[in-house]
């Protein structure tokens, strides 16, 4: 049930962009052949016809469209219709073109901030976007040191390696890359290690044979993890510019685990020596809030599995509505701040920092806004949703022929050349670019499906 409620809100938020357009045509007494709610694939659910203008409802319910007579020279509006119509489109002067070109992106940016604010006056709070964790208890099955570090019960965590924690992800995410054995070692650890057991085994070359025994110079800890902000938000994705090591490396860490010596069943390479022993564990420093003090524990280590040990209690912090100005400014608010982390994360997936496996569509925000519904209830749903419509309004944005961006390029060509271009290849292109989105759409639906096949989502 709540995926369908996702469903339908996805499929307002597209019936709300074309009736931008639409709207928009006809306060300019731009006649509208055709209105679809859906892509133009596959079988017709529902087709009516409503004054000079069809409405189909399509079964491919991921887009929509508004046309008009200039669209298809052969269709019967278009025959009817002298070439100097003013209730051609094209026969409209470049201004009015342009609004009715971005009109859809207009209705969206209005309607989330509708919903933002829906929600605002209904519930009387706004999501900040921030939680409070604390550590609620300790699992003494886990072998770790958080118990026995000084950590307790009750501490608030607000800050680890230097990065300030606001949500749980963010926190569990820096523990697990901390963990023991995790296959990545720094230059400058690998290289200090070399010269440790170089000068522990003055006698021992390259290759240590089969059969010889060596001394291993105690375990130390690496090099904290620091990451940027953006990775710990989720809109970039982790690198790290350390050395990763081999399946055999790694395997033979967990082998000198604790060894002071090693005495070898075959031949190895000192430099494997060197990778193994080099990979430890990542040190934690974990900054908590007790009562109105801030502590901080350091040399923090995970389990071997990656784990802390620590049962967390995580509090939404909420940012409260209390005057009709308010539902404005916060709902205003909210909006800005998660537009600009849309733009972020669209630029981190122009420039490669977050590769296209990981963009994903219908599918997979029906699957999620889904299970938002049900485990956050509607608020949650619907600010979704405010935050879905303004995405359709940047994507629709960009200057790619086939969206609105695109039309808005070429009103602009026009202008800047001072004349009407060639029909043809206007069609031509933005035909190839269409093509060429579809089988983006399908793409990114094939990327949705593996993802929760493979339980990802």
């Amino acid at each position: 049930m709540n995926i369908i409620i996702m469903l339908f809100l996805i499929s307002l938020l597209v019936l709300v962009h074309e009736l931008g357009h639409y709207l928009a045509a006809r306060a300019f007494g731009i006649q509208v052949s055709h209105f679809g709610l859906g892509l133009p694939i596959g079988p017709v659910l529902y087709e009516t016809k409503c004054g000079d203008t069809k409405i189909t409802v399509h079964a491919f319910l991921l887009g929509g469209y508004v046309s008009f007579p200039d669209d298809d020279e052969d269709n019967e509006d278009a025959k009817s219709l002298p070439l100097d119509s003013p209730k051609r489109f094209k026969n409209k002067k470049p201004w009015q073109k342009a609004v009715v070109v971005s009109a859809g992106v207009f209705a969206n940016v209005l309607f989330a901030l509708f919903l933002v604010m829906f929600c605002a006056a209904y519930y009387h709070k706004l999501p900040s976007s921030k939680y409070d964790v604390y550590i609620k208890d300790f699992a003494p099955e886990v072998k770790s040191n958080a118990s026995s570090s000084g950590l307790k019960a009750g501490d608030k965590i607000v800050n680890v390696n230097g990065s300030n924690i606001v949500n749980s992800y963010q926190f569990i995410f820096l523990v697990q890359k901390s963990k023991f054995f995790d296959g990545f070692v720094s230059e400058e650890i690998f290289n200090n290690k070399l010269l440790e057991l170089k000068k522990l085994n003055p006698n021992v070359g390259e290759i240590i044979k089969s059969g010889q025994e060596i001394k291993l110079p105690p375990m130390t800890p690496e090099t904290e993890v620091k990451v940027s902000d953006n990775v710990l938000m989720g809109i970039e994705k982790y690198k790290t510019d350390e050395l990763e090591l081999t399946k055999e490396q790694r395997a033979l860490s967990v082998l000198l685990d604790g060894k002071n010596e090693f005495k070898t069943d075959k031949d190895y390479k000192l430099a494997d020596i060197a990778y193994a022993i080099s990979d430890s564990y990542k040190p934690l420093s974990v900054t908590v809030l007790r009562g109105d003090k801030e502590l901080t524990f350091d040399d923090l280590k995970t389990s071997k599995d990656g784990l802390l040990g620590v049962k967390l209690e995580v509090n939404e912090i909420f940012v409260p509505i209390n005057s009709p100005l308010e539902v404005i400014t916060r709902s205003w608010d909210y909006l800005v701040i998660n537009t600009k982390l849309m733009l972020l994360g669209l630029w981190q997936l122009v420039s490669g920092k977050i590769p296209l496996s990981d963009m994903h569509g219908i599918v997979a925000i029906t699957k999620v806004g889904g299970d938002i519904i049900e485990n956050s209830g509607m608020l949650k749903g619907l600010l979704l949703s405010a935050i879905i419509s303004i995405d359709l309004a940047i994507i629709n944005l960009l200057p790619i022929p086939a969206l609105d961006g695109g039309h808005l390029m070429f009103l602009a060509l026009e202008k800047l050349v001072g004349r009407e271009l060639d029909e043809k290849i206007v069609e031509g292109i933005s035909r190839v670019f269409f093509t060429l989105l579809i089988l983006l759409m399908i793409y990114v639906v094939f990327n949705d499906i593996f993802a929760l096949v493979t339980k990802q989502l």
